[in-house]
């Protein structure tokens, strides 16, 4: 997008294009999302960064009226497969709070320094600013929907000091972590214990299906880890999740009472919340750019109609990758009986929700999937080189060509994967995946129907 069009996206507060760029205004010291309700500045004022943290870096701060920081993520880094979309993606994982810079290096097999280099041409900023505005985010959730200590919120948000996250929050929001928290006009939720879960808005853009995301989810579930409880329109999904410091339990719930899903993350460890977050993002595919997939798919007459029937249908994703592949491989009664056998116990379960899917070690000895997962052989990690991960997977007994498509689109989010049995036009690229989605929900439908 060029400067002028994106000044007219402002202009119209085109909220289309919230998380696709920022806009800051030199006069004021502060960058927006386009959608901001403030009088629009006027245009040589104005200058555009592709995220928040090039803004950050520009030495703006935060908006407080339109919250920039909350906005949805570029749907840009889900449909890129080349490294800056791989590092994109693992940073928003957590990956450079848990590992550093050299370990997001190492993940994608470059150098630190051609990181660097490549992001900071490519989004105005390196690894280490990207995961900061990332951690400020998390500050401000925690500050504004639980009753944690401050001290409590600066590590849990991954900084290194309360001094670190401090000056952080100060520089990113003008405002000091105990001015963050008292500030009334932000319409967030009341500060609740720990106890009770953190509260959650999960944000997207344009029309949002979310029917046809659970009517997946339910049909899918595997109890113990697993549930869609309530009736059409008004349920909540619950899973248990496997996090890098400890477990969580998750729920979202269908109705929409705005352009977000409301959810709770109870964790053992609130170190895990950004990576949480992020993998319930990616579940329900809440950072795609439904504008963008219609524009293409409208073009076939038969998307047009399927498309004006379920506007904003998602193509979901997968909470926990290896988790996914290995339920695809073995089946649902399968699933079932290794959860039986080899699932781990939660110390704290939540009502029917009791157990996490056995890890891909405890399965290696009889599926041969599990094996490749635990070698390091098949990666599906958020980085992982989509084209090499489906490479692999086909190469492993009994992983079908169609499963490691189906693999490749869910748990490595891959918005433009054809099925290798089922027909799909080049035209629809880059979205078959969402052409396919479409597809299935009418033909699941219509047999759910006779």
């Amino acid at each position: 997008m060029d400067q002028d069009t994106a000044y007219e996206a402002v202009r119209s507060r085109d909220p289309r294009f919230d998380g696709e760029f920022f806009f800051a205004v030199a006069t004021t010291g502060i960058y927006c999302r386009p959608s901001c309700p403030a009088i629009t500045p006027k245009r040589h004022n104005v200058h555009f960064y592709p995220t928040a943290a090039a803004a950050q870096g520009g030495g703006y701060r935060a908006c407080r009226r339109c919250r920039p920081d909350a906005v949805p993520g570029s749907a840009d880094w889900n449909a890129r497969a080349d490294v800056v979309g791989r590092a994109m993606r693992m940073i928003t994982d957590g990956v450079v709070d848990r590992e550093g810079v050299p370990g997001l290096a190492t993940r994608l097999g470059y150098s630190a320094r051609q990181v660097q280099r490549q992001l900071t041409a490519e989004v105005g900023a390196g690894p280490v600013a990207l995961a900061r505005a990332q951690r400020a985010h998390t500050a401000r959730v925690l500050l504004q929907t639980t009753a944690l200590p401050v001290t409590d919120v600066a590590f849990a948000a991954g900084f290194a000091s309360v001094r670190q996250f401090n000056e952080t929050v100060r520089q990113i929001y003008a405002r000091t972590p105990s001015e963050l928290r008292t500030e009334t006009g932000t319409k967030t939720a009341k500060a609740v214990s720990s106890g009770a879960g953190v509260p959650l808005r999960l944000a997207y853009r344009g029309p949002y299906h979310a029917a046809s995301v659970f009517d997946l989810l339910a049909a899918e579930a595997i109890d113990r880890i697993e549930e869609v409880a309530g009736e059409p329109g008004a349920r909540t999904y619950r899973r248990t999740l496997r996090l890098p410091h400890g477990t969580g339990i998750a729920a979202v719930d269908e109705l929409a009472p705005g352009p977000w899903l409301e959810a709770r993350i109870h964790l053992t460890d609130l170190r895990d919340l950004t990576t949480a977050v992020q993998r319930l993002r990616r579940l329900f595919d809440l950072d795609a750019d439904p504008y963008a997939v219609e524009e293409r798919l409208t073009d076939d007459a038969r998307l047009a109609a399927l498309i004006a029937r379920r506007p904003g249908l998602r193509s979901p994703g997968a909470a926990d990758p290896e988790e996914f592949a290995l339920r695809g491989v073995l089946g649902r009664e399968e699933s079932r009986r290794v959860l039986a056998e080899y699932g781990t116990p939660l110390a704290d379960p939540c009502g029917t929700l009791t157990h996490l899917f056995p890890e891909p070690a405890l399965l290696a000895h009889e599926l041969p999937l599990a094996k490749a997962l635990t070698d390091g052989w098949v990666r599906l990690d958020p980085g992982a080189d989509r084209d090499d991960a489906e490479a692999a997977l086909r190469a492993v007994a009994g992983v079908a060509p169609r499963t490691a498509a189906l693999i490749r689109m869910r748990a490595l989010g891959d918005p433009d994967v054809a099925p290798p049995d089922e027909p799909s036009a080049d035209t629809w690229r880059p979205w078959r995946s969402y052409a396919h989605r479409h597809l299935w929900t009418d033909r699941t439908e219509k047999e759910l129907q006779r």
